[in-house]
């Protein structure tokens, strides 16, 4: 089922619920209910709920974004690892150039083709992309400079693998969700919660209490579906992109 169509349901699902119950609410009254006032201590704690919600689920999207960007400056630091890589092995020899080259070209390809499909379905990176990085790691640490010009090329082409490898290995970490399973019922214990303060407000079926009923539930549907979406940085709607391989590596697009 596509996400927008899920978001869609569960926005519609919370302004659904709301309203029902705001009706039966309304018929099982008794006559003589007065629903002129609200007790001054119903609205204050209505209020502070409110407030301590608001807070709540803004450090929870915080904390979600957070991590969906740090993903992406994995993925960022990675291209250009593997990009200084194959610019800086000009100074070697051909042959040795040309296969460095070629096994991070392989590299890319089967990151942006294959593993990024991968761990969007399955969660994890694929065994051919691990083997495909050693053998760039063998490439650049098995060669021995010839001159005192690729020798002084070495030491840095080593630390792009090394950087290169922590981004990989960073990418895969972040892979899965950040949110403990403890974060998520109270953030669903505190939607309950928060909704179920607009019923001690005494709210009658008027049009106008019935549409913003709604749309404060549906504002807190929509705050909870984003927070999950954000919360696995690589396999849900709003992911990780590619791209930086992709900018880095054109040839390699399509």
């Amino acid at each position: 089922m596509p996400e927008w169509l899920v978001l869609t349901l569960a926005m519609l699902a919370a302004c659904a619920v709301v309203i029902i119950v705001t009706l039966v609410r309304h018929r099982s009254a008794p006559d003589d209910e007065d629903t002129s006032e609200t007790p001054d201590v119903i609205e204050y704690m209505t209020m502070w709920i409110g407030v301590v919600y608001a807070i709540v689920l803004g450090l929870a999207i915080a904390g979600v974004w957070e991590g969906r960007s740090a993903a992406q400056d994995h993925v960022q630091a990675e291209a250009v690892a593997l990009h200084e890589i194959s610019e800086r092995v000009r100074v070697y020899p051909a042959d040795i150039r040309d296969r460095i080259r070629e096994d991070v070209n392989a590299y890319v390809g089967q990151v942006v083709n294959t593993e990024w499909k991968t761990m969007n379905d399955d969660g994890h990176l694929t065994p051919r992309g691990d083997e495909l990085f050693d053998r760039i790691r063998a490439d650049v640490t098995d060669y021995q400079p010839r001159t005192d010009f690729e020798s002084q090329a070495y030491q840095p082409l080593l630390d792009q693998v090394t950087a290169a490898n922590t981004a990989r290995s960073a990418r895969a970490d972040s892979m899965g969700a950040t949110m403990p399973g403890v974060v998520w019922f109270g953030l669903l214990a505190g939607a309950v919660v928060t909704i179920g303060m607009v019923f001690a407000l005494q709210i009658r079926r008027t049009a106008r209490e019935l549409v913003l009923a709604g749309l404060f539930s549906a504002l807190i549907a929509f705050l909870l579906f984003l927070i999950w979406d954000f919360d696995a940085p690589y396999t849900r709607g709003i992911t990780a992109s590619s791209s930086p391989f992709l900018t880095l590596f054109p040839h390699l697009n399509g």
